[in-house]
């Protein structure tokens, strides 16, 4: 039996090489599957991808159809590349989506029946979410609180060109807008910034989740979930605990609210844990809140079933699963190997849509009664299918603490299981996220177009990450580089020791939280022959003042800044420049918040004192994710890979 597997893999292989080897430019066509949404029936699929536009310099956001009539039919549903957020009306008969065809979001609408699109809310102010009404005649929107044309040319008379950092931000208006004659009723406003929201099936009752104006995590009382009367009125908060929440629904009896949680203090005292899943009493006084099932890996999405029931997509290790909630466990639901994300259920029928993907399988979406029945209804990848990708399978070893941790090898492709290869060690950020047998072809994770030149690339799982339970996540605390740092070296050495790495062939790099690492590695070692590294600090405490997850730095570090300085210099990289030898290719948004591009400025600054080769690449227009331009993700792949080639030893 183990000699017709090994023949079995062998032949997967062959089978693999034999495909022409996929190029850049091929990899950067990847179609991004955004969203889907099951009309309320189960009988269509919304899509909505994202492609590059390479002669506009930006990326497309279309829209999709599919119909189960029968044939199966996907039909291109919106042509202006603006388009994003589908969402069915109740009774199925209209798709309302955002596009900034006319400068910025509005709601636009197009109905089942045929039709062009058209937009149904009008204004300069950016729409920042959207809901259908129970009845479908109407929308509730919410935008920035809006001035009259008088007191925006006195505000900017008074202040030129100036920004008031603060003063100048200002919180919501919720109102609602007739579909049919385009009346316009406002309903509520709030001191915050609405992130989404829900109507009630009932009808009685809109709810919106808030985040703070200007989308800094800075004060824990700017989130919250709010219920309001459908026809107008004061909101009242219905979670009062200091968190910040995510992706909201209502129960179809409208009796409960689900909601994830990002961190904050949901139960007991601040963390930033892994995602989980809650529901609040929406009738009950008190508002009492209820962890939804203690799963021990990563909630990453979940979709209310017409039970009333939770169908979510779990982490746990290198997989990430289908799991039913049952009273008061989640329960596996057959399935394959691989990565489901995006999942939707219809509101009133059985089926469920998904995004599905592997190392060797691209991303479609798929379609069915439930996860076994499920088929691909969609080809956009399918170039991917005819070309030779790289295999890749777990790989585990022995922290100095006993501590088992876990990452991914990815292959170059036919020579899965081979030894003495060189190797890149490419860290995921976060750092509460986690890298395992998925299909992602961009800027970020690139993993599978260096392993396709010939690069066996290491993904690590180092602590921090989720799909390990909240202690190894949280085991970084308050040594947010050292720690998850000597999990990654003793994996890069139990891979040389194994007989897997070449020793004399090792590089690095990362992007975000991975850049973070990146930038410490290489002052601990000298034994990287090349670095490439993103959008990474090395020091903490300027980056503290500019990042938009305050929050998240200060909990990880374990304080603030001056309660916590001896923290904030020991896990600095700026002070241990001088141990430097790597050379270090570095790339930055220009408008990068999360990541004060000042950081790679200064990391440039100190390797080139020390006589260190390094160059940096900075993105203009380009914030965290760099999604404004295709040029600029392609760009930096490109040049990265050929750092790595530039330094890697001859082979």
């Amino acid at each position: 039996m183990f000699r017709f597997a090994l023949l079995l893999c062998a032949a997967a292989s062959a089978a693999q090489t034999a495909k022409p080897p996929l190029t850049l430019d091929e990899f950067f066509n990847a179609v991004d599957i955004r969203n889907i949404r099951v009309s309320p029936d189960g009988h269509a699929v919304a899509i909505e991808t994202a492609r590059a536009d390479w002669d506009a310099d930006r990326f497309r956001n279309d829209l999709w159809l599919y119909r189960d009539d029968g044939r199966g039919s996907l039909v291109k549903l919106t042509w202006s590349g603006h388009d994003h957020g589908p969402e069915w009306s109740p009774d199925g008969s209209w798709i309302a989506f955002l596009s900034d065809r006319e400068a910025v979001d509005q709601v636009w609408a197009i109905a089942l029946s045929g039709g062009d699109a058209f937009a149904v809310t009008h204004g300069d102010e950016k729409v920042h979410a959207f809901a259908w009404s129970a009845d479908s005649r109407q929308i509730y929107f919410a935008t920035r609180a809006p001035w009259n044309k008088e007191k925006q040319e006195a505000y900017k008379n008074d202040w030129k060109d100036v920004v008031e950092f603060r003063e100048s931000e200002r919180g919501d208006a919720i109102a609602r807008v007739e579909i049919a004659t385009g009346a316009v009723k406002p309903i509520a406003e709030t001191p915050w910034r609405v992130k989404q929201m829900e109507a009630s099936s009932h009808g009685t009752t809109l709810a919106f989740l808030t985040d703070s104006v200007s989308e800094r995590q800075e004060a824990m009382e700017t989130y919250g979930i709010y219920l309001v009367d459908a026809e107008g009125g004061q909101p009242r908060k219905l979670v009062q605990r200091p968190a910040v929440l995510d992706s909201m629904h209502w129960t179809p009896d409208c009796r409960h609210i689900f909601f994830s949680f990002l961190n904050g203090a949901v139960e007991g005292s601040y963390q930033d844990a892994q995602p989980r899943v809650y529901w609040v009493d929406a009738v009950a006084s008190g508002a009492r809140l209820t962890r939804w099932s203690k799963f021990p890996g990563a909630v990453t999405g979940y979709t209310v079933t017409q039970e009333g029931g939770l169908l979510v997509t779990g982490r746990m290790g290198t997989e990430v699963q289908v799991y039913r909630e049952d009273p008061h466990v989640f329960v596996k639901q057959p399935g394959r190997p691989g990565t489901y994300e995006r999942i939707s259920a219809a509101a009133h029928a059985t089926k469920v849509a998904f995004v599905h993907s592997t190392l060797t399988e691209p991303p479609e979406v798929y379609f069915g009664e439930g996860l076994a029945d499920a088929h691909p209804i969609t080809s956009f990848n399918r170039l991917f299918t005819e070309r030779a990708l790289p295999e890749g399978q777990p790989y585990h070893w022995t922290a100095d603490d006993g501590v088992t941790v876990e990452g991914m090898l990815i292959y170059p492709p036919g020579k899965l299981g081979e030894k003495n290869l060189r190797m890149l060690t490419l860290i995921h950020g976060g750092p509460e996220d986690a890298d395992g047998n998925h299909f992602e072809a961009d800027w970020y994770q690139w993993g599978s177009l260096a392993a396709t030149q010939g690069w066996l690339v290491f993904e690590p799982n180092y602590r921090g990450s989720i799909g390990y339970g909240d202690e190894f996540a949280l085991g970084i605390i308050p040594n947010i580089v050292s720690k998850p740092g000597k999990d990654i070296l003793e994996g890069v050495e139990a891979l040389v020791k194994d007989g897997v790495a070449d020793p004399d062939n090792l590089t690095i790099g990362g992007y975000g939280y991975g850049g973070y690492l990146t930038n410490w590695l290489i002052t601990q070692t000298t034994r990287f022959r090349a670095a490439v590294s993103g959008a990474g600090a090395v020091e903490h405490v300027a980056n503290w003042g500019n990042d938009d997850t305050t929050y998240d730095d200060a909990y990880f570090l374990g304080g603030l800044p001056w309660d916590m300085m001896k923290n904030y210099n020991d896990e600095a990289a700026i002070w241990q420049m001088n141990k430097v030898k790597t050379p270090t290719h570095i790339v930055a948004g220009a408008d990068d918040v999360r990541v004060y591009v000042g950081e790679q400025y200064l990391l440039e600054r100190a390797l080139r004192a020390q006589g260190v080769p390094v160059k940096l690449l900075i993105f203009p227009g380009e914030g965290h994710e760099l999604d404004k331009n295709p040029w600029h993700g392609k760009i930096k792949v490109r040049e990265e890979l050929k750092w790595l080639e530039t330094w890697a030893a001859a082979r």
